[in-house]
């Protein structure tokens, strides 16, 4: 059974089927860790899904922030988007190399702007590929399109809303980060961040929202796995991660199963471990 749906989730078989709507835009929007030494640009360049445009995460980003990756102001992300050729209209699938990994920042950022008619290939390129699916490695001919952005600003929070609902538990808040940084035993990949969490927050690790091929589990079994980790899905949630990128695959998980008042901290621990006067959690 397909249970794509083009505002979250879509099948490669969906895609396949999709491939010849004039309205259809792809995007690669593969990024990956320093530590994995892969090259997301050199990678579309030697292949990529027919049609798809290269979204770079890194450089459709507000670079006057000394964090990573930052949310783009409007003006940027519409100049970018008409230079890409996606605009109002069209119905967008994001994908990135590792199969699901950084796809969802991308569609979470098209909702931020005001866009639902995007989702994110489940599997990712590795599963278009071992499935012998077509790759070319031309970029596609782009013609400038129109872009209308309506900024839902509830869907992102800052430092100072985070450490309020860390102060309050009204939000719970759920990282994203594998369990040994979450716990700070783990290195932080970053210079001067410090090790630990957000005090009171609570471990989703992104594996385990996914199967072993790399695809998004089943609605139920997402339940079982947020349940397991102690999160009440009918209560508000905040996401976080390393950077602000896997802390969308648990809003995509959470959208997944209907949960609705969610936001993602943007600065994430890059941001909340940098600063010395916020209170982190170890153990």
């Amino acid at each position: 059974m397909d249970n794509s749906d083009p505002r979250t989730l879509v099948s490669t078989d969906w895609l396949a089927a999709h491939m010849s709507n004039p309205d259809l835009r792809i995007l690669d929007a593969s990024w990956y860790l320093p530590d994995m030494g892969r090259n997301p640009k050199a990678e579309y360049d030697a292949g990529h899904i027919p049609g798809a445009r290269f979204f770079d995460i890194d450089e459709i980003a507000d670079l006057r922030s000394g964090l990573p990756h930052m949310v783009p102001p409007p003006e940027k992300f519409i100049s970018r988007m008409r230079k890409m050729g996606v605009g109002d209209g069209h119905q967008i699938v994001v994908y990135d190399g590792m199969g699901l990994f950084s796809a969802p920042r991308v569609w979470w950022l098209f909702r931020l702007m005001g866009h639902s008619d995007i989702a994110v290939l489940d599997g990712g390129f590795p599963k278009w590929v071992a499935e012998g699916r077509e790759v070319e490695d031309v970029p596609p001919t782009v013609r400038d399109r129109h872009i209308t952005v309506r900024r839902q600003a509830h869907m992102v929070k800052d430092v100072t809303q985070v450490a309020q609902a860390a102060k309050l538990r009204d939000w719970q808040i759920l990282d994203a980060r594998s369990p040994d940084r979450f716990s700070g035993q783990g290195v932080e990949p970053r210079p001067g961040v410090r090790p630990g969490r957000i005090p009171g927050s609570i471990n989703v690790h992104y594996e385990t929202l996914l199967q072993a091929d790399g695809t998004m589990k089943p609605a139920d079994d997402l339940r079982a796995v947020f349940d397991a980790a102690g999160v009440d899905l009918s209560s508000p949630a905040i996401t976080s991660c390393g950077s602000g990128v896997t802390a969308a695959i648990i809003t995509l998980a959470l959208t997944r199963v209907g949960h609705v008042k969610n936001a993602l901290y943007d600065g994430s621990w890059t941001e909340w471990g940098s600063y010395p006067d916020l209170k982190v959690e170890t153990g």
